[in-house]
């Protein structure tokens, strides 16, 4: 490739919660354009088809305890690549713009006046509870909703799910499986250890599995699915609308005041 034919830009786009299909029609286009692919951890492979042949695809995954490039690793890969190489395509999955750091990203190729571009994608905070039937907002019942980070940067618990706890909004919490029970205790303090929660693992997939309960009894209901990470944490009220609540109603004998 010489250098006249190339021209630095940087796409951010989001792969979706899991399931191949839930991509949009405007990342796969960026996809088939892409000499470069920069991907992550919980991106569907099966989407890497809709790229050329040629490109180089390259695995940039980041799970706990496991990074395979840091961040101002994959920063200079950005750069570095556009330069040499062209369109380079970042996949993330879910949205960019929901803890993917694709601000970061997009802000650091600016810096070197590399074009650059945004493709959203389906949030897993919002589609995983969707297609289990769970709405993050119903008339009558959550008029809001909050998507929080279990992880903070330092390793702690988001601060900011004590407050969401003290709301009737639905909380969404994501990256937060390894803290469940700092959740639940905060939970508990308020008086809320029968609020509905739901733990999905593998949202999206053939694989998916769920756990559903009250705050006072998830922990125990988490071992028993055996869940683990990645997993969606539902907690509100709207839990009881998931395509598996009514079966379970009857096992725990469980009524809604």
């Amino acid at each position: 490739m010489s250098k006249e034919t190339i021209y630095p830009k940087l796409t951010v786009v989001g792969a979706g919660p899991g399931d191949p299909e839930l991509i949009t029609l405007k990342a796969i286009n960026a996809l088939s354009e892409a000499d470069v692919i920069l991907y992550d951890a919980l991106v569907n492979k099966e989407l890497l088809k809709y790229a050329p042949i040629d490109s180089l695809k390259i695995y940039v995954g980041k799970r706990k305890n496991k990074h395979e490039y840091t961040q101002e690793q994959i920063n200079n890969l950005i750069v570095d690549f556009a330069f040499t190489h062209g369109r380079v395509v970042r996949l993330k999955g879910g949205d960019p713009f929901v803890f993917g750091r694709g601000s970061e990203e997009i802000l650091h190729a600016e810096a070197f006046n590399i074009e650059t571009a945004v493709v959203p994608g389906i949030s897993s905070s919002i589609g995983v509870p969707g297609l289990s039937g769970i709405p993050v907002t119903h008339r009558g019942i959550s008029e809001s909703f909050w998507v929080i980070t279990g992880t903070t940067q330092n390793g702690k618990l988001s601060k900011d799910i004590e407050v969401a706890a003290k709301s009737n909004a639905t909380v969404v919490i994501l990256m937060g499986l390894g803290k469940l029970k700092e959740i639940t205790e905060i939970y508990k303090k308020e008086g809320k250890s029968n609020t509905l929660i739901a733990i999905i693992e593998n949202g999206t997939l053939a694989n998916e599995k769920v756990a559903l309960g009250t705050i006072e009894t998830i922990i125990d209901e988490v071992a028993e699915q055996n869940i683990k990470s990645p997993a969606v944490i539902v907690i509100g009220e709207v839990v009881k609308f998931h395509k598996y609540y009514s079966v379970l109603l009857e096992d725990w004998n469980y009524a809604l005041n």
